[in-house]
């Protein structure tokens, strides 16, 4: 009985969604700080879970609570785990709360080279994804080490690959300005590219 209770309770935290954790502080303004205490003692009970899924959610309501103010960066590892999903909807879920939480002096940061590095093989929108995320928290050590893996992309088949990948040589460039030059050539040629957009937009 105790045990079935206690399984009871779990699946009643695993089942609170971002949805649910903004419900709840609108419904706790007098008590707010407190409940959202709560909150997060629930989350990281679902964050020590191997369910991806679970850990997704658990992540999207701390991206929330991190525009609120609140401090995150105790989860910089299960972040990482959500950012290296196969699945698309967690990836960005886990790119979201890297660009918003994640800074120079996060310890975990370097574990992020692979994933970006692999940018050539990833699924478009994965790896569009993944150059919006690392443009909020590129650093010097990052900017050296994948500048070439970014400079390739601007020779992609796929304009909406190689248009992300510009804007990203951008911040590159202010962190390792050393990249500028051997990217300049390539750069310059693909700034006159033809805008996707529009010739989406005229096609429609």
């Amino acid at each position: 009985m105790a045990l079935r209770k206690v399984k009871g309770n779990l699946e009643r935290i695993f089942d609170k969604n971002l949805t649910d954790l903004v419900r709840g502080i609108r419904n706790n303004k007098e008590n707010e700080t407190k409940y959202i205490a709560q909150c997060i003692e629930e989350i990281k009970e679902e964050l020590r879970q191997e369910n991806i899924s679970v850990k997704a959610n658990a992540v999207a309501k701390l991206t929330y609570l991190q525009m609120l103010g609140y401090d995150i960066s105790w989860a910089a590892f299960n972040i990482i785990e959500v950012m290296s999903s196969t699945k698309f909807t967690f990836k960005r879920i886990g790119y979201l709360a890297a660009s918003q939480s994640f800074h120079e002096d996060t310890e975990v940061l370097m574990l992020t080279t692979n994933m970006i590095r692999n940018l050539n093989s990833q699924n478009m929108y994965d790896a569009g994804t993944a150059m919006s995320g690392f443009s909020c928290f590129v650093t010097p050590d990052l900017a050296r080490d994948l500048a070439n893996d970014v400079m390739t992309l601007l020779s992609s088949t796929k304009p909406y690959l190689r248009k992300k990948a510009i804007l990203l040589m951008y911040k590159i460039f202010l962190k390792f300005p050393e990249a500028l030059r051997p990217a300049f050539p390539r750069l310059k040629e693909k700034l006159e590219d033809p805008d996707p957009d529009k010739k989406m937009s005229k096609a429609a």
